[in-house]
């Protein structure tokens, strides 16, 4: 079934709409959410946690695409997740992720205010438009869904060891692109 399909099943307010969501998007939600919580159980809960809220914003959102919109609701209850779960403990891999961009991006505390959190989502999305689409592509994958290196490498036919210093230097450009921005560290 098409997106328009499944939309139109939303509402419709017809229960079937979550089953044809599951089915079209399920692997890609479980993904997305298995890169942030790396716990069977807890992405099954973010899964279904992701299906009620769809189902409770369409309507009256009408995504498009709607793969995107549901793999970011998945994402954003994975972090909220990993963000309890671990209050007191590391995720290693996840971590790493955050880790990564932490010299790239102003701390928690000069962002705190939705100005400023909005100015630096602003400058990202310039800095990510200033990208090839394959450098684009790749930092999204690994820093939006936290895709390990590993699998990154296979999808781009490059040695880890090569896709590592892509992102590297990925980071590096992103930081002078907001130390020009004047959002610098």
């Amino acid at each position: 079934m098409d997106d328009e399909g499944i939309l139109d099943l939303f509402y419709e307010r017809s229960e079937q709409a979550v089953t044809e969501l599951d089915r079209k998007y399920g692997a890609a939600v479980r993904r997305t959410a298995g890169n942030i919580l790396r716990d069977r159980l807890d992405v099954e809960e973010c899964l279904n946690d992701t299906w009620l809220a769809a189902w409770n914003t369409i309507p009256p959102q009408r995504p498009d695409p709607l793969v995107s919109y549901v793999c970011r609701i998945a994402r954003n209850l994975a972090v909220k997740r990993y963000r309890a779960d671990t209050a007191a403990k590391r995720n290693g891999s996840y971590d790493l992720v955050l880790d990564e961009l932490e010299e790239c991006i102003p701390s928690g505390v000069d962002v705190e205010s939705e100005l400023e959190r909005r100015e630096l989502t602003a400058a990202i999305n310039r800095f990510l438009e200033t990208l090839d689409r394959e450098d684009r592509v790749l930092f999204v994958r690994r820093y939006f869904f936290a895709d390990p290196v590993a699998q990154l490498a296979a999808a781009t036919r490059f040695s880890a060891n090569r896709t590592s210093v892509r992102l590297f230097r990925l980071r590096e450009k992103l930081r002078n692109y907001l130390q020009k921005e004047g959002l610098s560290v």
